[in-house]
Protein backbone atom coordinates (compact mmCIF):
# COMPACT_ATOMS: atom_id res chain seq x y z
CA UNK A 1 0.00 0.00 0.00
CA UNK A 2 1.46 3.37 -1.48
CA UNK A 3 1.39 6.49 0.92
CA UNK A 4 -1.72 8.65 -0.07
CA UNK A 5 -1.53 12.10 -0.87
CA UNK A 6 -2.36 14.57 2.45
CA UNK A 7 -4.39 17.02 0.15
CA UNK A 8 -6.32 14.07 -0.40
CA UNK A 9 -10.12 14.82 0.25
CA UNK A 10 -13.42 13.94 0.80
CA UNK A 11 -13.89 12.77 -2.88
CA UNK A 12 -11.18 10.20 -2.15
CA UNK A 13 -13.09 8.16 0.94
CA UNK A 14 -14.48 5.30 -1.41
CA UNK A 15 -11.28 4.94 -3.15
CA UNK A 16 -9.47 5.21 0.37
CA UNK A 17 -11.91 2.99 2.00
CA UNK A 18 -11.45 0.09 -1.22
CA UNK A 19 -7.72 0.51 -1.27
CA UNK A 20 -7.42 0.17 2.54
CA UNK A 21 -9.36 -2.65 2.82
CA UNK A 22 -8.49 -4.77 0.17
CA UNK A 23 -4.26 -4.21 1.94
CA UNK A 24 -5.61 -5.24 5.15
CA UNK A 25 -7.07 -8.01 3.62
CA UNK A 26 -4.03 -9.19 1.84
CA UNK A 27 -2.06 -9.33 5.37
CA UNK A 28 -5.09 -10.49 6.59
CA UNK A 29 -4.44 -13.53 5.01
CA UNK A 30 -1.16 -13.82 5.37
CA UNK A 31 -1.45 -13.70 9.26
CA UNK A 32 -4.13 -16.46 9.64
CA UNK A 33 -2.20 -18.92 7.10
CA UNK A 34 -1.08 -22.73 8.10
CA UNK A 35 2.59 -21.53 8.75
CA UNK A 36 3.51 -21.08 12.10
CA UNK A 37 5.46 -18.51 14.01
CA UNK A 38 7.97 -18.46 15.72
CA UNK A 39 7.42 -19.48 19.75
CA UNK A 40 4.45 -22.03 17.90
CA UNK A 41 4.16 -25.41 17.97
CA UNK A 42 1.28 -26.25 15.14
CA UNK A 43 -2.06 -24.37 13.51
CA UNK A 44 -4.50 -27.08 14.17
CA UNK A 45 -6.32 -26.24 10.18
CA UNK A 46 -9.41 -26.44 11.47
CA UNK A 47 -8.90 -23.58 14.03
CA UNK A 48 -7.56 -22.03 10.94
CA UNK A 49 -10.34 -22.30 8.45
CA UNK A 50 -12.71 -20.95 11.25
CA UNK A 51 -10.42 -18.14 11.95
CA UNK A 52 -10.20 -17.30 8.28
CA UNK A 53 -14.22 -17.62 7.74
CA UNK A 54 -14.99 -15.17 10.45
CA UNK A 55 -12.23 -12.50 9.58
CA UNK A 56 -11.41 -12.87 5.63
CA UNK A 57 -14.34 -12.05 2.75
CA UNK A 58 -16.37 -8.94 3.78
CA UNK A 59 -16.79 -6.06 5.80
CA UNK A 60 -16.21 -2.44 5.66
CA UNK A 61 -12.81 -2.37 7.43
CA UNK A 62 -14.20 0.50 8.71
CA UNK A 63 -11.32 0.39 12.14
CA UNK A 64 -8.59 -0.70 10.37
CA UNK A 65 -9.28 2.23 7.82
CA UNK A 66 -9.62 5.01 10.76
CA UNK A 67 -6.52 3.42 12.55
CA UNK A 68 -4.48 3.50 9.19
CA UNK A 69 -5.82 7.20 8.18
CA UNK A 70 -5.09 8.39 11.67
CA UNK A 71 -1.38 6.88 11.55
CA UNK A 72 -0.55 8.50 7.76
CA UNK A 73 -1.65 12.19 9.52
CA UNK A 74 1.33 11.56 11.78
CA UNK A 75 3.59 10.31 9.00
CA UNK A 76 3.81 6.46 10.35
CA UNK A 77 5.11 4.07 7.54
CA UNK A 78 2.03 2.33 6.12
CA UNK A 79 3.76 -1.36 6.63
CA UNK A 80 3.44 -0.06 10.30
CA UNK A 81 -0.18 1.76 10.08
CA UNK A 82 -1.24 -1.45 8.22
CA UNK A 83 -0.10 -3.58 10.96
CA UNK A 84 -1.94 -2.02 13.51
CA UNK A 85 -4.86 -2.18 11.42
CA UNK A 86 -4.97 -5.33 10.91
CA UNK A 87 -4.68 -6.05 14.61
CA UNK A 88 -7.67 -3.82 15.53
CA UNK A 89 -9.72 -5.95 12.93
CA UNK A 90 -8.95 -9.43 14.04
CA UNK A 91 -9.81 -7.94 17.60
CA UNK A 92 -13.26 -6.47 15.81
CA UNK A 93 -13.68 -9.99 14.19
CA UNK A 94 -13.25 -12.34 17.58
CA UNK A 95 -15.93 -9.91 18.78
CA UNK A 96 -18.60 -10.78 15.84
CA UNK A 97 -17.73 -14.45 15.94
CA UNK A 98 -18.14 -14.45 19.95
CA UNK A 99 -21.72 -12.03 19.86
CA UNK A 100 -23.20 -14.61 16.82
CA UNK A 101 -22.98 -17.52 19.05
CA UNK A 102 -26.43 -18.73 20.77
CA UNK A 103 -25.52 -17.87 24.06
CA UNK A 104 -25.03 -14.12 22.71
CA UNK A 105 -27.11 -12.74 20.12
CA UNK A 106 -28.10 -16.10 18.68
CA UNK A 107 -27.51 -15.11 14.40
CA UNK A 108 -27.19 -17.25 11.71
CA UNK A 109 -25.77 -14.99 8.89
CA UNK A 110 -23.25 -12.63 9.13
CA UNK A 111 -21.96 -10.53 6.27
CA UNK A 112 -24.46 -12.23 4.09
CA UNK A 113 -22.75 -15.47 5.20
CA UNK A 114 -23.30 -18.59 7.68
CA UNK A 115 -21.79 -17.26 11.05
CA UNK A 116 -18.82 -19.18 12.08
CA UNK A 117 -20.30 -21.56 14.57
CA UNK A 118 -22.92 -22.49 11.91
CA UNK A 119 -20.49 -22.86 9.30
CA UNK A 120 -18.55 -24.94 12.07
CA UNK A 121 -19.18 -25.65 15.84
CA UNK A 122 -20.24 -23.75 18.53
CA UNK A 123 -16.85 -25.21 20.20
CA UNK A 124 -14.60 -23.75 17.28
CA UNK A 125 -16.52 -20.63 16.86
CA UNK A 126 -15.42 -20.23 20.44
CA UNK A 127 -11.62 -21.25 20.31
CA UNK A 128 -11.80 -19.15 17.14
CA UNK A 129 -12.83 -15.98 18.86
CA UNK A 130 -10.02 -17.00 21.36
CA UNK A 131 -7.25 -17.18 18.97
CA UNK A 132 -8.40 -14.04 16.51
CA UNK A 133 -8.16 -11.60 20.09
CA UNK A 134 -4.95 -13.23 21.19
CA UNK A 135 -3.32 -12.77 17.71
CA UNK A 136 -4.60 -9.39 17.62
CA UNK A 137 -2.35 -8.46 20.75
CA UNK A 138 0.49 -10.48 19.51
CA UNK A 139 0.80 -8.32 15.53
CA UNK A 140 0.45 -5.41 18.14
CA UNK A 141 3.56 -6.58 20.07
CA UNK A 142 5.65 -7.00 17.25
CA UNK A 143 8.43 -4.95 16.55
CA UNK A 144 7.30 -5.36 12.73
CA UNK A 145 4.48 -2.82 13.61
CA UNK A 146 6.87 -0.17 15.47
CA UNK A 147 10.08 -0.15 16.38
CA UNK A 148 9.89 1.95 19.96
CA UNK A 149 8.99 -0.89 22.82
CA UNK A 150 6.78 1.94 24.82
CA UNK A 151 5.14 3.17 21.58
CA UNK A 152 3.96 -0.58 21.31
CA UNK A 153 3.34 -1.17 25.01
CA UNK A 154 1.10 1.98 24.56
CA UNK A 155 -1.44 0.78 21.96
CA UNK A 156 -1.48 -2.50 23.14
CA UNK A 157 -3.17 -0.88 26.59
CA UNK A 158 -5.63 1.17 24.47
CA UNK A 159 -6.88 -1.89 22.66
CA UNK A 160 -7.50 -3.70 25.72
CA UNK A 161 -8.44 -0.74 27.33
CA UNK A 162 -11.50 -0.31 24.80
CA UNK A 163 -11.85 -3.86 23.89
CA UNK A 164 -12.08 -5.34 27.63
CA UNK A 165 -13.92 -4.75 30.95
CA UNK A 166 -14.36 -1.24 30.67
CA UNK A 167 -15.34 -1.49 27.35
CA UNK A 168 -16.24 -3.53 24.31
CA UNK A 169 -17.22 -6.42 26.80
CA UNK A 170 -18.49 -4.75 29.61
CA UNK A 171 -20.90 -2.54 27.14
CA UNK A 172 -21.93 -6.58 25.57
CA UNK A 173 -22.51 -7.27 29.34
CA UNK A 174 -24.65 -4.27 30.29
CA UNK A 175 -26.56 -4.96 26.81
CA UNK A 176 -27.36 -8.80 27.98
CA UNK A 177 -28.72 -7.39 31.39
CA UNK A 178 -30.67 -4.92 29.36
CA UNK A 179 -32.73 -7.59 27.82
CA UNK A 180 -33.23 -8.99 31.02
CA UNK A 181 -30.89 -12.14 30.21
CA UNK A 182 -30.21 -12.09 33.98
CA UNK A 183 -32.14 -12.39 37.81
CA UNK A 184 -31.56 -9.22 38.53
CA UNK A 185 -34.86 -6.50 38.34
CA UNK A 186 -35.29 -5.26 34.65
CA UNK A 187 -35.85 -1.52 34.29
CA UNK A 188 -36.71 0.72 30.71
CA UNK A 189 -33.30 2.11 30.36
CA UNK A 190 -32.66 5.42 30.24
CA UNK A 191 -31.04 7.86 27.94
CA UNK A 192 -27.69 8.51 29.49
CA UNK A 193 -27.79 4.68 30.38
CA UNK A 194 -28.12 4.03 26.61
CA UNK A 195 -25.54 6.01 25.40
CA UNK A 196 -23.25 4.68 28.15
CA UNK A 197 -23.80 1.55 26.84
CA UNK A 198 -23.32 1.76 23.22
CA UNK A 199 -20.38 4.06 24.09
CA UNK A 200 -18.80 1.23 25.92
CA UNK A 201 -20.11 -1.88 23.39
CA UNK A 202 -19.62 0.04 19.96
CA UNK A 203 -18.07 3.34 20.63
CA UNK A 204 -15.40 2.36 22.36
CA UNK A 205 -13.01 0.41 19.62
CA UNK A 206 -13.97 2.94 16.94
CA UNK A 207 -12.46 5.44 19.61
CA UNK A 208 -9.83 3.57 19.88
CA UNK A 209 -8.76 2.90 16.42
CA UNK A 210 -8.42 6.36 15.90
CA UNK A 211 -6.32 6.65 19.16
CA UNK A 212 -3.76 3.67 18.07
CA UNK A 213 -3.33 5.56 15.15
CA UNK A 214 -2.23 8.45 16.41
CA UNK A 215 -0.22 7.05 19.61
CA UNK A 216 2.05 4.80 17.04
CA UNK A 217 2.58 8.27 14.71
CA UNK A 218 3.70 10.06 18.10
CA UNK A 219 0.85 12.23 18.03
CA UNK A 220 1.18 14.96 20.96
CA UNK A 221 -1.73 15.93 23.51
CA UNK A 222 -3.29 18.61 21.70
CA UNK A 223 -3.53 16.28 18.87
CA UNK A 224 -4.62 13.38 20.86
CA UNK A 225 -7.40 15.45 22.84
CA UNK A 226 -9.13 16.68 19.23
CA UNK A 227 -8.85 13.01 17.74
CA UNK A 228 -10.42 11.60 21.20
CA UNK A 229 -12.98 13.62 20.15
CA UNK A 230 -13.46 12.97 17.15
CA UNK A 231 -13.24 9.21 17.83
CA UNK A 232 -15.77 9.24 20.20
CA UNK A 233 -18.49 11.38 18.02
CA UNK A 234 -17.73 9.09 15.46
CA UNK A 235 -18.37 5.94 17.21
CA UNK A 236 -22.05 7.47 18.55
CA UNK A 237 -22.97 8.27 15.31
CA UNK A 238 -22.08 4.72 13.89
CA UNK A 239 -24.08 3.10 16.62
CA UNK A 240 -27.09 5.38 15.95
CA UNK A 241 -26.70 4.93 12.19
CA UNK A 242 -26.88 0.73 13.05
CA UNK A 243 -30.07 1.00 15.14
CA UNK A 244 -31.19 2.99 11.90
CA UNK A 245 -30.55 0.64 9.70
CA UNK A 246 -31.76 -2.15 12.50
CA UNK A 247 -35.26 -0.36 11.61
CA UNK A 248 -35.02 0.43 7.92
CA UNK A 249 -33.22 -1.93 5.74
CA UNK A 250 -33.61 -5.70 5.25
CA UNK A 251 -31.54 -8.75 5.83
CA UNK A 252 -30.16 -8.97 1.83
CA UNK A 253 -28.74 -4.97 2.24
CA UNK A 254 -27.24 -5.92 5.42
CA UNK A 255 -25.76 -8.80 5.47
CA UNK A 256 -27.03 -10.12 8.58
CA UNK A 257 -30.60 -10.06 10.49
CA UNK A 258 -32.49 -6.94 10.73
CA UNK A 259 -35.14 -6.02 13.46
CA UNK A 260 -33.71 -8.32 16.22
CA UNK A 261 -33.27 -4.64 18.36
CA UNK A 262 -36.64 -4.65 18.90
CA UNK A 263 -37.48 -7.99 19.33
CA UNK A 264 -35.35 -8.16 22.19
CA UNK A 265 -36.23 -5.14 23.70
CA UNK A 266 -32.55 -3.88 23.48
CA UNK A 267 -32.41 -0.17 24.77
CA UNK A 268 -31.41 1.80 21.73
CA UNK A 269 -31.86 5.79 20.78
CA UNK A 270 -34.48 5.34 18.79
CA UNK A 271 -36.66 3.97 21.39
CA UNK A 272 -35.39 7.44 23.71
CA UNK A 273 -36.13 9.47 21.05
CA UNK A 274 -38.16 8.77 18.34
CA UNK A 275 -36.80 7.72 14.52
CA UNK A 276 -36.59 11.48 13.63
CA UNK A 277 -35.32 12.11 16.77
CA UNK A 278 -32.62 9.61 16.28
CA UNK A 279 -31.72 11.05 13.14
CA UNK A 280 -31.19 14.16 13.84
CA UNK A 281 -28.54 13.17 16.99
CA UNK A 282 -27.09 10.66 14.41
CA UNK A 283 -26.30 13.86 12.13
CA UNK A 284 -25.35 16.39 14.65
CA UNK A 285 -22.55 13.69 16.39
CA UNK A 286 -21.23 13.75 12.83
CA UNK A 287 -21.04 17.37 12.76
CA UNK A 288 -19.21 16.89 16.07
CA UNK A 289 -16.99 14.70 14.92
CA UNK A 290 -16.17 16.93 11.75
CA UNK A 291 -15.57 19.70 14.07
CA UNK A 292 -13.10 17.93 16.56
CA UNK A 293 -10.93 18.09 13.67
CA UNK A 294 -10.79 21.64 13.30
CA UNK A 295 -7.07 21.74 14.76
CA UNK A 296 -6.41 19.45 11.51
CA UNK A 297 -5.78 20.73 7.81
CA UNK A 298 -6.62 19.36 4.59
CA UNK A 299 -4.92 16.50 5.40
CA UNK A 300 -7.49 14.92 7.86
CA UNK A 301 -10.51 15.39 4.81
CA UNK A 302 -10.83 12.07 4.36
CA UNK A 303 -11.87 11.22 8.31
CA UNK A 304 -14.19 14.10 8.03
CA UNK A 305 -15.28 12.05 5.46
CA UNK A 306 -15.69 9.20 7.45
CA UNK A 307 -17.42 10.96 9.58
CA UNK A 308 -20.47 11.83 7.60
CA UNK A 309 -20.24 8.01 5.98
CA UNK A 310 -20.88 6.98 9.49
CA UNK A 311 -24.16 8.89 9.12
CA UNK A 312 -25.05 7.97 5.65
CA UNK A 313 -24.13 4.70 5.12
CA UNK A 314 -26.90 2.32 3.85
CA UNK A 315 -25.21 -0.97 5.01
Amino acid sequence: MSSPSSSAGESDLGQRLVQTAEAIERLLDTLLSNATEPGEIVRPPRLVAAMRHGALGGGKRLRPFLTVETALLFGVPPEQALRAGAAVELLHCYSLVHDDLPAMDDDDLRRGRPTVHKAFDEATAILAGDALLTLAFAVLADEATHPDGAVRAAVVACLARASGLGGMVGGQMLDLAAEGRFEEPRDALSEAAIRQLQAMKTGALLAASVEIGARLGGADAAALAGLGRYGRALGATFQIADDILDVESDAAQMGKATAKDADKGKGTLIGALGLDGAKRERDRLSGEAVTALSGFGSEADVLRAAARFAAQRKS
